[in-house]
């Protein structure tokens, strides 16, 4: 059986994109702080799709320094700087992230900690 089960009621909308909910068998949990498109020199660069594309490869090098995949995720928070499209910020997650639905949240906020920043993803994860 697997540890991470989506929950998406046929009351709800379905969408390929995320699950309306997710079940998760207990076990160790990740928790991954929120990452910007920071670089690895610190740098920050690039509109919302190339900044969402590197907050997503950073998520995804925490994600596999625990041992754990996008299959694991069990929820994803997006951040948006309040001026940031989201069909922009979206146009990265099939590229980088691919199809691995997961409860989503996605909230547009002032700014973020960084005065250049325009996205910021945080994830739980179920490790295996």
């Amino acid at each position: 059986m697997s540890r991470v089960t989506h929950v998406n009621p046929p009351e709800l909308h379905r969408s390929p994109f995320y699950s309306q909910g997710t079940l998760v068998d207990a076990g160790r949990t990740l928790y991954v702080g929120g990452q910007n498109g920071t670089d690895a020199s610190g740098a920050i660069t690039g509109g919302a799709r190339e900044q969402s594309a590197q907050a997503l490869r950073n998520v995804l090098a925490v994600l596999a320094a625990a041992g754990a995949t996008q299959e694991d995720v069990v929820h994803l928070r997006v951040h948006l700087a309040a001026e940031v499209d989201l069909d922009e910020a979206y146009g990265a997650v099939a590229e980088v992230w691919g199809a691995h639905a997961t409860a989503l949240t996605v909230v547009w906020v002032v700014r973020l900690g960084r005065p250049e920043a325009l996205v910021e993803v945080d994830a739980v994860a179920a490790l295996p």
